[in-house]
């Protein structure tokens, strides 16, 4: 069974900076989603199963870093310059395969999520 353990979420001033982690059992095309209250889960960046290939959406892009470490298992998100419409839920997915790295259904596999609130 595929376990997705995130952790790194919290608090944090606009402007300031958090970074995710996922450990993943296995090795997995991923991406990070969030789901601020009210809304649908939203796709954030994903990076693939070699590394050599990452996705962002346009809100985080120059923000946001998805970067993996393989000889660990782990997939991280550095988030600069957080802004208040961050504040989220953000959850680690994985896939044996994709055809849309940015969309929800093509993930298997998903974390319990970390929370992330970024105060103004």
């Amino acid at each position: 069974q595929v376990q997705l353990i995130e952790s790194g979420g919290g608090l944090v001033q606009a402007g300031g900076s958090l970074r995710l982690s996922c450990a993943v059992s296995g090795r997995y095309h991923m991406g990070w989603f969030r789901q601020a209250p009210g809304k649908e889960r939203d796709f954030v960046a994903a990076v693939s199963r070699s590394a050599l290939n990452t996705y962002y959406a346009d809100s985080v892009k120059g923000r946001f870093t998805i970067s993996r470490d393989n000889a660990k298992n782990t997939v991280y998100l550095q988030m600069n310059s957080l802004k208040p419409e961050d504040t989220a839920v953000y959850y680690c997915a994985a896939t044996q395969s994709w055809v849309q790295p940015t969309t929800l259904a093509d993930y298997n596999y998903w974390g319990q999520g970390t929370q992330v609130t970024v105060s103004s």
